[in-house]
């Protein structure tokens, strides 16, 4: 019999739980550890800080979908991993053994990085259904009295769609509300050019990007660095292309939304050979840590470097459809692990991302997310906006069920006939 572990319950863990019972031995157990005890749809967010959607509707009970795949929750907060003894420690006091341990935590934001940022501070998030409900009241008082907007994502960030995704949100809600000429909008980002993504672009992002910026009246600086955030201010840095100061902005705002920069999350931290120094799950390729070769990881959690350096720090984007292929290699490998095999499974590595706007939407295919690649395209229309909400509530059907269905955003989009690609595993 082995004890499998996931810690974490989001966008990889849940079907990670689901993809791994399919495939253990039918005497082997897995467990969940999440410091919450609900899923919560995080693509969502932007559409809960506009109030277009409630917490409710996007968020689902963990019990009775891992209760019905027989796999055991524990609701606690990882204090340390302690890997040289296969033990978790808890918050509660309490230790939970493994044989595999699979991290799929997701990242800790790391606000405290820049004075002033986030919730505590005085910009919002929508990294969290938590922050975006925040979010959502600031907004609900900001369109009472509206005035400038700063929104974006701050040095080091490695997840740029939300901040594009709020920022043509806002926008459309904003025109819904007869109020969009009252209010000036700066995009503030550390990418070297409008659609970069941290990606390097995929297609003709940057031009399709800066067209519908341009379109909607948005400003940007880019290749920016935030000093710092008082109340109602935020002080920029423009770098030129070898990262030194160009030019200072002060930015006054009513509301802003900034995405952070990640690290791995503290329980991690500072263990060697099996983090980088950020934090983050160093893997090979079939994503088993290399020191510890009983230690999994996935999703946000990983290591990833970029292919090449920014003049302003930005990391690479994990996106849901990347994970997914890191799901079930992953599965894949425990099992030939435990059948005394050799671990072959390896993740795609590829992106597929809908990015909504309100009412139209940018899609972009990246084969593999890293160029070069295979395939490298991005289109827009209404059918993205379509699609996402579409998307929403397939994944959400699929949790409460209890259901792993791997390449989930390729059959998404191929059901509603937008896309149509062959089989990632053969590219």
């Amino acid at each position: 019999m082995a004890t499998i572990v996931i810690i974490g319950a989001g966008l990889g863990g849940m079907p990670m739980a689901f993809e791994m019972k399919d495939m253990v031995r039918s005497q082997d157990q897995v467990i969940m550890i999440s410091d919450k005890d609900y899923f919560h749809f995080v693509p969502s967010n932007p559409w809960i800080a506009v109030n277009w959607r409630k917490r409710e509707e996007i968020t689902v009970p963990l019990a009775g979908p891992l209760k019905k795949r027989k796999v055991e929750l524990i609701v606690a907060s990882v204090e340390r991993i302690v890997p040289e003894q296969n033990l978790i420690e808890l918050n509660t006091g309490a230790t939970v053994s493994y044989d595999h341990l699979i991290i799929s935590t997701g990242p800790r934001l790391a606000f405290d990085e820049i004075p002033g940022l986030g919730p505590q501070g005085y910009t919002q998030s929508v990294c969290h259904v938590d922050h975006a409900e925040a979010a959502r009241d600031e907004w609900l008082k900001f369109v009472e009295q509206p005035g400038p907007i700063v929104v974006g994502a701050v040095q080091g960030a490695s997840c740029f769609g939300p901040a594009y995704e709020f920022a043509f949100i806002m926008d459309k809600d904003l025109r819904d509300r007869k109020i969009r000429d009252q209010v000036p909008m700066t995009f503030v980002t550390p990418e070297p050019y409008i659609g970069h993504l941290g990606l390097d672009g995929v297609g003709d992002s940057k031009t399709m990007m800066e067209s519908e910026l341009r379109s909607r009246h948005i400003d940007w600086i880019c290749n920016a660095k935030v000093e710092k955030i008082e109340d109602g201010i935020m002080y920029v840095i423009e770098c030129d292309d070898e990262g030194q100061e160009k030019k200072r902005h002060e930015l006054p705002f009513n509301y802003s939304m900034m995405l952070p920069a990640f690290t791995g999350i503290n329980a991690l931290r500072g263990i060697d050979g099996l983090v980088n120094p950020r934090g983050f799950v160093i893997i090979d390729e079939h994503q088993c840590n290399p020191t510890y070769r009983n230690i999994w990881g996935i999703g946000v959690a990983v290591a990833i470097a970029p292919k090449k350096p920014t003049p302003v720090p930005t990391g690479v984007p994990k996106t849901g459809f990347m994970i997914e292929s890191m799901v079930t290699a992953t599965a894949h490998n425990i099992r030939a692990r435990l059948d005394d095999k050799p671990e072959k499974a390896k993740a795609t590595w590829n992106a597929i991302c809908l990015a909504d706007m309100g009412d139209t939407g940018v899609a972009f295919v990246a084969m593999p997310q890293i160029p070069p690649r295979n395939v490298n395209w991005m289109k827009s229309g209404k059918w993205v906006h379509v699609a996402k909400v579409a998307f929403e509530k397939y994944f959400l059907r699929k949790v409460r069920a209890g259901v792993s269905e791997p390449l989930y955003e390729r059959m998404i989009m191929k059901s509603l006939g937008i896309v149509k690609l062959k089989d990632p595993q053969n590219h």
